[in-house]
């Protein structure tokens, strides 16, 4: 850009581009042709007010990415050292009972004592399988699989209004069987962490839970009377970035709608495929 200013600085000298311009614009006086320099200047300003606004908003947007990679990141890494405490904790120490018990019922002459190893055997082995399938359950919530989403989030609902004591209404409208396992992730596990979040800040006396379809968009509400917050806080809680990022994987949006004693409204709304609006329709 120096360059390119140097050189229109020299071939304007060389020509006299002014002069000839003045000259030029001079005829044109009676159509107001001569007031086009000013109007071009206040282009370029605010072409360059536009590029500034760009400049900090992408500016903006890196260092939010840059915050949540780094927390995915962590994330991922605490989630597996909590599975590698798990297997090494847990599993190793069921799969060593279960191959003491081997061993002995090999080198046991009596039934009675090859019996009470084969229990002990077969305690471990079922203790070592709730806790594969507690393990699974954490990478895919296994009520999905068995009961399908709508039964699956009533579950949830349930659990949650034991656990916390806060009623939590779940209503369903539409055909909630037309989409695709990862939305029906997506759908699950963004409602867990507004649960969550409720049990965590809002200090709610009740939850309301709304999953609707229609012919294009899968929509879910959860909207809580709890003590609020600001949305235009710098700090964003990890839980909403992340699911606000779910929902974007999925070329959908997540908004939050709160205001300091006044509850908060999570609302999420997923595309469905074009092949899935041809099957609704």
């Amino acid at each position: 850009m120096l360059l390119a200013t140097l050189l229109t600085f020299v071939l304007s000298s060389a020509l006299e581009l002014r002069e000839r311009m003045t000259e030029w614009l001079a005829r044109g006086e009676a159509w107001q042709v001569d007031e086009i320099p000013f109007t071009l200047m206040a282009l370029s300003l605010g072409l360059a007010w536009y590029a500034r606004r760009r400049r900090l908003e992408a500016s903006r947007l890196l260092a939010k990415n840059r915050e949540l990679t780094q927390k995915l990141i962590a994330l991922q890494d605490s989630e597996r050292l909590a599975l590698a405490r798990e297997l090494h904790d847990e599993f190793a120490q069921h799969c060593t009972a279960i191959r003491i018990e081997a061993t002995y019922i090999q080198r046991s002459n009596s039934f009675e004592h090859i019996g009470e190893a084969a229990r002990r055997a077969a305690a471990s082995a079922q203790s070592l399988q709730e806790g594969v399938r507690r393990l699974v359950r954490r990478l895919r919530p296994a009520e999905l699989d068995q009961l399908g989403l709508v039964a699956a989030m009533e579950s949830l609902c349930e659990a949650w209004t034991t656990r916390s004591g806060v009623p939590c209404l779940f209503r369903s409208r539409g055909n909630l069987c037309q989409h695709s396992e990862a939305v029906d992730t997506t759908i699950y596990r963004v409602t867990q962490e507004a649960l969550a979040n409720v049990v965590r800040h809002a200090n709610a006396t009740r939850v309301h839970i709304e999953l609707a379809a229609t012919s294009e968009h899968l929509r879910l509400c959860v909207e809580d009377d709890g003590r609020g917050f600001s949305v235009a806080a710098p700090e964003c809680g990890f839980g909403l970035l992340g699911a606000s990022e779910r929902a974007a994987a999925l070329g959908g949006r997540l908004e939050a709608h709160s205001t300091p004693g006044e509850g908060t409204r999570i609302h999420m709304e997923l595309p469905l495929l074009p092949e899935l609006r041809a099957e609704a329709a």
